[in-house]
């Protein structure tokens, strides 16, 4: 025991005077007995004993009551047991990923969360908050109250070691106490062990009822028709999910088709048909359990005309024409003699076919057209130096044309994981009728090759170069030089190529991924492209081109949806956002994980136990009470002793 002002101790030496009292009380008188009647004097020593021992008791309560009182001011305690945090910063890790609308016994574990932080968290209380989207620093429940029940729904999944780290960016002479609020999903081993360095963390894990759920994973272009696209829609199920649940398409807000799941198994695949023209609209479905993965919105242009421009002689280019037809393709061909540059920037493909020649400036204005998404094809010409060709390909790297070779050779591999042949072959086939050529330069890069000859040297080769792509064959394909023009291959693959980098059918971004878009338009001095529906609006970091920008979109928009591109009032695409579905499986949780941890029911019961074991316990009013007791039982003997 301790006491705070141990010097009022030195006022014990009072207990001197209830003794001093008592021993004159006990003084000795001379007995003078004036008369002989024997029964009074048995009276007089009965009565004398019984006085005696009433004052002997209360002399021993007056002086216990002294004592108490003498004690209780210099106010005893005991020590704290944990006194070296008796000072730490409070901060809470609320986890509000898309698995905390799970409903618990009391509701949504977020919004049940964030109710126990503005009932438990006293009023003078300060501590700071973060959250997977933001942070509140050094706040109390009275400034924070307004934000916490604003408190939405994060696309971000939840990163504990991230969270611990901006914590202890924070230069603190105290320590730092942590309460992390999370169901568990997605919690690894490295977010515990940034816990263990150091600090004091406490874990609150709120349980959901059931960790069954249904997830719209993804929606795309199965077959392309002459005037129907072909979706498929991909559901996941995770846990067990009995009956049937059902699927709508809408587009616009219009109910397109509807019909009902069957979960055979862990994914299926929901087939519709829609028209092929411009969508703007989403796949749904209604279950029990999460909501923020049970809408899938996507977005389909309608098809447009690619534009190519073949250069070279019109005797070489009739393929060409034949596979590049009016239905899909504005395609012209013009000699090198009579070409028209400023034609070029309004492009999307340019071929070069068999040129004996390129010029400079043809090859300025080449790697120009590609650095801005363009698509360039060179089929080299037999007559062609390879110093020239070489300079070409110069612009888009270090690749060179050495010399030209006339040999036989075939082509005997396909690159059928290339992006140019994806969906071109049900299997990979091994009786190919491959074609061959009669002669073909060798080129040296370090650049993929889409068709290979039997030695593995390159025939097709895919160059890409900043927002656009080179393609860069070999050998002359005219059919006295190569029987390609008759192969199989001739079509899908200037077909694929001519598309590269048309924008796919169908749009659907996940919400802080790092992929881009391509609107086609041109934007005048200082104009910019916005984003917007009716509730959400914001501006993507852009670059622009001639006549397209590429957008980039971050963490862009906060909101998943349907959206447009507008330049100032006009529209220039549709778009759409959807959330990572990363939080889907509620059973991703690593139990022997959870049970290393320390874990909490509540805030208040860690609050409570903090405060417990950093405050000293003071016994003062115990000795108060003590000095009441006294008095009692000293009025009690005055009362009840005679």
């Amino acid at each position: 025991m301790h006491f705070r002002y141990p010097e009022i101790l030195y006022f014990l030496f009072l207990l001197v005077i209830p003794i001093i009292v008592h021993l004159f009380q006990l003084r000795r008188f001379k007995k003078e007995y004036f008369t002989n009647v024997q029964f009074l004097k048995n009276l007089v020593v009965q009565t004398r004993k019984s006085s005696q021992l009433k004052k002997w008791l209360l002399l021993i309560t007056r002086m216990l009551l002294l004592a108490a009182l003498i004690i209780a001011f210099a106010q005893p305690f005991s020590a704290a047991k944990d006194t070296s945090n008796t000072n730490n910063s409070l901060y809470i890790i609320l986890d509000n990923s898309f698995s905390m609308q799970a409903k618990g016994e009391k509701g949504e574990l977020l919004k049940r969360s964030v109710e126990d932080i503005l009932q438990e968290i006293p009023e003078n209380q300060t501590f700071s908050l973060l959250t997977n989207d933001g942070n509140y620093w050094d706040t109390d429940i009275t400034s924070m109250q307004k934000d916490l029940q604003q408190i939405s729904y994060s696309n971000n999944s939840f990163d504990l070691e991230t969270q611990i780290g901006k914590i202890n960016t924070k230069n603190s002479i105290a320590g730092k106490d942590i309460i992390v609020i999370t169901d568990g999903i997605g919690l690894k081993s490295k977010d515990v062990d940034a816990t263990n360095k150091g600090l004091l963390t406490h874990f609150i894990i709120p349980k959901s009822q059931k960790t069954s759920n249904v997830s719209i994973d993804s929606v795309y272009i199965s077959d392309i028709q002459d005037s129907f696209y072909d979706i498929a829609v991909d559901v996941n199920a995770y846990g067990k999910n009995d009956g049937n649940l059902s699927i709508a398409l809408y587009n616009n807000d219009k109910l397109v088709a509807k019909t009902l799941l069957q979960f055979d198994k862990s994914k299926v695949t929901v087939p519709f048909k829609i028209a092929k023209a411009d969508f703007h609209g989403y796949v749904q479905i209604e279950d029990n359990a999460l909501e923020y993965d049970n809408t899938y919105y996507f977005s389909i242009a309608s098809p447009k005309k690619t534009s190519v421009i073949s250069i070279g002689e019109d005797d070489l280019s009739g393929f060409l024409k034949r596979i590049y037809t009016s239905e899909e393709f504005d395609y012209q061909n013009s000699t090198i003699q009579k070409l028209d540059y400023s034609l070029l920037q309004n492009q999307d493909v340019i071929v070069l076919n068999e040129l004996s020649e390129i010029p400079e400036a043809l090859q300025t204005n080449l790697k120009a057209f590609c650095a801005e998404g363009g698509i360039v094809i060179v089929i080299p010409s037999k007559s062609m130096s390879s110093e020239n060709g070489s300079s070409l390909l110069s612009k888009f790297g270090n690749y060179q044309f050495l010399k030209y070779t006339e040999q036989e050779k075939k082509v005997s591999t396909i690159a059928f994981d290339n992006p140019l042949f994806k969906g071109v072959f049900e299997k990979k086939v091994d009786n190919f009728e491959y074609p061959s050529t009669n002669g073909s330069f060798e080129i040296r890069s370090s650049a993929i090759s889409a068709l290979k000859y039997v030695d593995q040297s390159s025939f097709l080769a895919v160059v890409p170069h900043k927002a656009g792509k080179v393609y860069v064959f070999s050998a002359p394909i005219n059919k006295k030089n190569s029987n390609f023009q008759n192969s199989p291959l001739i079509v899908p693959t200037f077909f694929n190529m001519a598309q590269a980098n048309a924008n796919a059918a169908i749009t659907a971004i996940k919400i802080g991924s790092e992929q881009s878009f391509s609107a086609i338009t041109s934007l005048g001095k200082d104009a910019v492209l916005k984003v917007e529906n009716k509730d959400e609006s914001f501006i993507p970091m852009q670059k622009v081109f001639n006549k397209k920008v590429t957008l980039s979109f971050a963490n862009n928009p906060s909101v998943s949806g349907n959206y447009q591109v507008m330049n100032k009032s006009e529209k220039v695409a549709l778009i759409s956002f959807n959330y990572n579905r990363s939080e889907s499986d509620l059973s991703n949780i690593d139990n022997n994980l959870l049970d290393k941890l320390k874990t909490t029911e509540n805030i208040d019961s860690i609050l409570s136990t903090i405060k417990s074991d950093r405050t000293d316990n003071s016994f003062w009013k115990w000795f108060i009470a003590l000095c009441f007791l006294f008095l009692l039982t000293e009025i009690a003997i005055q009362k009840f002793i005679k």
